[in-house]
Protein backbone atom coordinates (compact mmCIF):
# COMPACT_ATOMS: atom_id res chain seq x y z
CA UNK A 1 0.00 0.00 0.00
CA UNK A 2 2.79 2.02 0.70
CA UNK A 3 4.06 1.78 -2.77
CA UNK A 4 1.30 2.53 -4.50
CA UNK A 5 0.41 5.60 -2.20
CA UNK A 6 4.43 6.91 -3.32
CA UNK A 7 3.26 5.88 -6.75
CA UNK A 8 -0.22 7.06 -7.12
CA UNK A 9 1.51 10.91 -5.30
CA UNK A 10 4.05 10.94 -7.85
CA UNK A 11 1.92 10.22 -10.64
CA UNK A 12 -0.40 13.74 -9.69
CA UNK A 13 2.99 15.53 -8.92
CA UNK A 14 4.02 14.87 -12.78
CA UNK A 15 0.44 15.37 -14.26
CA UNK A 16 0.41 18.57 -12.15
CA UNK A 17 3.49 19.92 -13.47
CA UNK A 18 3.00 18.68 -17.10
CA UNK A 19 -0.78 20.61 -16.93
CA UNK A 20 1.69 23.72 -15.96
CA UNK A 21 4.01 23.01 -18.56
CA UNK A 22 1.38 22.69 -21.09
CA UNK A 23 -0.46 25.83 -20.24
CA UNK A 24 0.02 28.50 -22.85
CA UNK A 25 0.68 31.76 -22.10
CA UNK A 26 -2.30 34.05 -22.07
CA UNK A 27 -2.84 37.96 -22.04
CA UNK A 28 -6.35 39.49 -22.09
CA UNK A 29 -7.81 36.28 -22.25
CA UNK A 30 -6.19 35.54 -26.17
CA UNK A 31 -3.77 32.79 -26.25
CA UNK A 32 0.09 34.42 -27.50
CA UNK A 33 1.73 33.06 -30.40
CA UNK A 34 5.02 33.34 -30.69
CA UNK A 35 5.99 34.21 -33.95
CA UNK A 36 8.66 34.75 -36.36
CA UNK A 37 9.33 37.49 -38.47
CA UNK A 38 8.57 35.46 -41.58
CA UNK A 39 5.30 34.82 -40.60
CA UNK A 40 4.87 38.66 -41.00
CA UNK A 41 5.86 38.23 -44.77
CA UNK A 42 3.26 36.48 -47.56
CA UNK A 43 4.44 33.57 -48.72
CA UNK A 44 5.10 34.47 -52.25
CA UNK A 45 6.77 38.31 -50.88
CA UNK A 46 10.27 38.80 -52.37
CA UNK A 47 11.75 41.98 -52.48
CA UNK A 48 13.48 41.09 -55.51
CA UNK A 49 10.37 39.99 -57.14
CA UNK A 50 8.87 43.41 -57.24
CA UNK A 51 11.84 45.68 -57.76
CA UNK A 52 14.74 45.51 -59.99
CA UNK A 53 17.93 45.99 -58.04
CA UNK A 54 20.54 44.71 -61.09
CA UNK A 55 21.09 48.08 -62.63
CA UNK A 56 22.10 49.07 -58.64
CA UNK A 57 25.97 47.72 -59.16
CA UNK A 58 26.55 49.69 -62.08
CA UNK A 59 24.72 53.18 -61.06
CA UNK A 60 27.44 56.22 -59.65
CA UNK A 61 25.97 57.64 -56.61
CA UNK A 62 26.23 61.00 -58.72
CA UNK A 63 23.87 59.88 -61.44
CA UNK A 64 20.14 61.48 -61.79
CA UNK A 65 18.65 57.61 -62.28
CA UNK A 66 20.14 56.57 -59.01
CA UNK A 67 18.48 59.32 -56.92
CA UNK A 68 15.21 58.05 -59.30
CA UNK A 69 16.20 54.50 -58.37
CA UNK A 70 16.35 55.18 -54.78
CA UNK A 71 13.28 56.89 -54.39
CA UNK A 72 11.38 54.24 -56.59
CA UNK A 73 13.20 51.47 -53.90
CA UNK A 74 11.86 53.01 -50.69
CA UNK A 75 8.53 53.72 -51.94
CA UNK A 76 8.41 49.45 -52.38
CA UNK A 77 9.63 48.88 -49.14
CA UNK A 78 7.64 51.30 -47.19
CA UNK A 79 4.48 49.29 -49.05
CA UNK A 80 5.16 46.02 -49.01
CA UNK A 81 2.41 43.57 -48.47
CA UNK A 82 1.32 42.29 -44.88
CA UNK A 83 -0.22 38.82 -43.44
CA UNK A 84 -3.85 40.38 -43.19
CA UNK A 85 -4.79 37.10 -41.15
CA UNK A 86 -2.45 37.83 -38.34
CA UNK A 87 -4.37 40.87 -37.72
CA UNK A 88 -5.96 40.71 -33.70
CA UNK A 89 -3.55 37.81 -32.69
CA UNK A 90 -1.96 38.03 -29.72
CA UNK A 91 1.82 37.25 -30.16
CA UNK A 92 5.58 37.17 -28.41
CA UNK A 93 7.83 37.72 -31.23
CA UNK A 94 12.02 38.63 -31.10
CA UNK A 95 13.54 42.03 -31.61
CA UNK A 96 15.60 44.69 -31.62
CA UNK A 97 14.47 48.45 -30.68
CA UNK A 98 14.62 51.68 -32.80
CA UNK A 99 13.62 54.23 -30.13
CA UNK A 100 10.94 56.44 -31.57
CA UNK A 101 9.64 58.74 -28.37
CA UNK A 102 11.20 58.96 -24.74
CA UNK A 103 10.17 59.99 -21.55
CA UNK A 104 13.18 60.09 -19.32
CA UNK A 105 15.19 57.19 -19.29
CA UNK A 106 11.59 55.05 -20.59
CA UNK A 107 11.17 54.75 -24.49
CA UNK A 108 7.72 54.09 -24.93
CA UNK A 109 7.39 54.33 -28.84
CA UNK A 110 9.46 52.14 -31.02
CA UNK A 111 10.07 50.32 -34.23
CA UNK A 112 10.57 46.43 -33.46
CA UNK A 113 12.57 45.31 -36.22
CA UNK A 114 14.36 41.82 -37.08
CA UNK A 115 18.08 42.44 -36.71
CA UNK A 116 20.17 45.20 -35.43
CA UNK A 117 20.97 48.39 -37.11
CA UNK A 118 17.87 48.23 -38.84
CA UNK A 119 16.54 51.86 -39.74
CA UNK A 120 19.61 53.40 -38.94
CA UNK A 121 21.30 52.27 -41.80
CA UNK A 122 19.85 52.68 -45.54
CA UNK A 123 17.57 51.64 -46.36
CA UNK A 124 15.04 50.50 -43.43
CA UNK A 125 14.15 47.10 -43.87
CA UNK A 126 10.11 46.39 -45.51
CA UNK A 127 7.28 47.80 -43.76
CA UNK A 128 6.34 44.01 -43.31
CA UNK A 129 9.33 43.39 -41.49
CA UNK A 130 8.54 46.10 -39.27
CA UNK A 131 6.23 46.84 -36.63
CA UNK A 132 5.15 50.04 -34.50
CA UNK A 133 5.18 49.28 -30.89
CA UNK A 134 3.42 51.67 -27.79
CA UNK A 135 4.29 50.95 -24.24
CA UNK A 136 2.82 52.92 -22.05
CA UNK A 137 4.98 52.44 -18.86
CA UNK A 138 7.78 52.58 -21.11
CA UNK A 139 10.21 50.38 -21.10
CA UNK A 140 14.52 51.36 -20.00
CA UNK A 141 16.27 50.27 -23.23
CA UNK A 142 19.80 50.11 -21.85
CA UNK A 143 21.66 48.52 -24.66
CA UNK A 144 20.19 48.59 -28.27
CA UNK A 145 22.45 45.97 -29.32
CA UNK A 146 20.41 43.58 -26.89
CA UNK A 147 17.69 41.65 -28.44
CA UNK A 148 14.16 41.54 -26.84
CA UNK A 149 10.74 40.20 -26.34
CA UNK A 150 7.65 42.12 -26.76
CA UNK A 151 3.97 40.50 -26.33
CA UNK A 152 0.89 42.16 -27.69
CA UNK A 153 -1.59 42.42 -30.24
CA UNK A 154 -0.73 43.03 -33.19
CA UNK A 155 -2.87 45.15 -36.12
CA UNK A 156 -2.35 45.26 -39.57
CA UNK A 157 -1.70 48.97 -39.99
CA UNK A 158 0.51 51.63 -41.43
CA UNK A 159 2.71 54.17 -39.38
CA UNK A 160 5.34 56.39 -41.46
CA UNK A 161 7.76 58.03 -39.83
CA UNK A 162 11.38 59.65 -40.63
CA UNK A 163 13.12 56.32 -39.73
CA UNK A 164 10.92 54.47 -41.85
CA UNK A 165 7.36 53.29 -42.52
CA UNK A 166 5.89 50.03 -40.47
CA UNK A 167 3.21 47.31 -42.28
CA UNK A 168 2.09 46.47 -38.60
CA UNK A 169 1.40 48.00 -35.26
CA UNK A 170 1.23 46.46 -31.72
CA UNK A 171 0.27 47.99 -28.17
CA UNK A 172 2.93 45.68 -26.13
CA UNK A 173 1.42 43.96 -22.81
CA UNK A 174 5.04 42.27 -22.01
CA UNK A 175 8.67 43.54 -22.69
CA UNK A 176 11.25 41.34 -21.79
CA UNK A 177 15.23 40.43 -22.24
CA UNK A 178 15.24 38.30 -25.30
CA UNK A 179 16.40 34.51 -24.31
CA UNK A 180 16.46 31.07 -26.52
CA UNK A 181 13.95 28.91 -26.03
Amino acid sequence: MKRFMFFVTRLTFTLMLSVGVLQAATINGKTVENMEWDSLMPADYSFEAIFDTTQFGSLDDYDPLAEIKLKAMMEALSSAPVVPEVDGKMIRIPGFVVPLVEEGMAVTEFFLVPYFGACIHVPPPPSNQMIHVTFEPGTDVENLYDAIWVSGEIKVATVAHELGTSGYTMEAYKIEPYTEE
